[in-house]
């Protein structure tokens, strides 16, 4: 499997987490749940990508700056998780942070997907493709 089928596959799991987290109420097992689910795939799926995907493409001139935003993106993935740590689960702010959690991955997976593929697709070889995702892949199942 291809580095980015193995990335795609994931990013399908996320869109579908985010869309069950953003329509719980209240400070509910099934949100606690969804949400510890969420945040578990997507801290998983951030270091896997960073090591067996960016890390990768970082020395590559026309790749670095889309790289290094990339990581730059997680991060601030990881700082909205913060915050719906720090709120209160059944409070009108911790839906909206989670609203704008969903927004942020949703344009983070939009960008990988449509841009940084094709760019990405253009200086690795077929032989690094299938490499990374293999990589990319024992990360995840060993880390699951």
């Amino acid at each position: 499997m291809k580095i980015y089928e193995a990335i795609r596959n994931d990013h399908d799991i996320q869109r579908e987490l985010l869309e069950k987290l953003v329509k719980t109420s209240g400070d509910t097992d099934k949100r606690h749940q969804i949400f510890s689910n969420l945040k578990k795939e997507l801290d998983l799926h951030a270091n896997a990508e960073e090591r067996h995907f960016y890390k990768p493409l970082i020395p590559i001139d026309m790749m670095q700056e889309h790289a290094r935003h990339g990581i730059a993106e997680h991060h601030e993935i990881d700082e909205l998780i913060e915050q719906l740590e720090k709120t209160e689960m059944d409070s009108s702010a911790w839906l909206k942070i989670a609203k704008d959690l969903k927004h942020k991955v949703e344009h983070h997976l939009e960008d990988e997907e449509h841009t940084f593929f094709q760019l990405s697709g253009k200086v690795l070889t077929e032989k690094q493709k299938d490499e990374l995702g293999v990589k990319y892949n024992a990360y995840m199942n060993e880390n699951r």
